[in-house]
């Protein structure tokens, strides 16, 4: 994104410096997926998804599913999004949210790939599509693969989530006063199915709130997510890196690209 175009390298030298050695850089438009392959190329640590993010595809159509298939077969391609349901700010359509999500979802299906998937306000509409999608997978993975970003639902969503494959994750936000009704949540999560993110530039941690996001924070997130399960942070940061390795199969990509 634009925030880090003055300092990319120094971020990206910074997170390394923290302990952050693998770095995942999500697509938002068919522009924003092509960038992210290139930063994936510069830079060995950096993988990349691709995807079409609900704010912006009033005007998508099938041709453009179609462009972020050829894309996507990029080495450096992990997985399909951010894509999803946003019934918050509803910049785009409902109805063309519903059915390019759909498009997508298949397409992941059809590259083998995981998702990642953007929900915020949708829980209904998204538990429903997702329910379908997961019912008629065949990959070879087993169950359909996916994460859920910035994960904010109750026990109940959590759960109907997991049963489906899904992992969750969670971001600094986890630490903001406002969260604290959500704890009993995530000390429901298995811990082979608990995730942590930046979402940078956005949501950063309590203690720099109001500043840009960048991924050298991740360890304070994980700090918080650990005080949150009781567990020590050395754990949670093992447990959700080799969590994150399973789910994007980065073993096979390090290996095909000799990283």
């Amino acid at each position: 994104m634009g925030a880090f175009d003055k300092d990319r390298r120094e971020v990206i030298a910074r997170a390394l410096d923290a302990g952050v050695d693998t770095i995942i850089t999500v697509g938002t438009s068919l522009d924003s997926s092509k960038q992210a392959i290139k930063l994936a190329e510069e830079f060995p640590e950096v993988f990349a998804t691709v995807g079409l993010h609900p704010h912006d595809i009033a005007t998508v159509e099938r041709a453009d599913i179609v462009s972020l298939g050829v894309i996507a077969n990029h080495p450096k391609v992990i997985a399909i999004g951010e894509i999803g349901l946003d019934f918050h700010r509803d910049y785009s359509p409902r109805g063309a949210q519903l059915q390019v999500l759909k498009w997508q979802l298949d397409l992941a299906t059809k590259l083998e790939l995981p998702v990642v998937i953007h929900c915020r306000e949708a829980e209904k509409d998204m538990l429903s599509l997702i329910r379908e999608w997961t019912s008629g997978y065949g990959g070879p993975y087993g169950q359909c693969q996916g994460v859920i970003h910035c994960f904010s639902g109750d026990s109940d969503s959590a759960k109907q989530y997991l049963d489906m494959g899904f992992y969750l994750s969670f971001g600094a936000y986890i630490g903001y006063p406002s969260s604290r009704n959500s704890h009993d949540a995530i000390r429901s999560i298995p811990e082979d199915r608990l995730l942590v993110e930046t979402d940078c530039p956005f949501l950063p941690p309590q203690s720099h709130r109001g500043k840009r996001n960048e991924p050298a924070y991740l360890t304070l997130t994980v700090q918080v997510l650990a005080e949150i399960r009781e567990e020590s942070p050395r754990e949670v940061a093992e447990k959700t890196t080799q969590n994150a390795r399973r789910l994007f199969r980065l073993a096979e990509r390090e290996s095909s690209n000799h990283i």
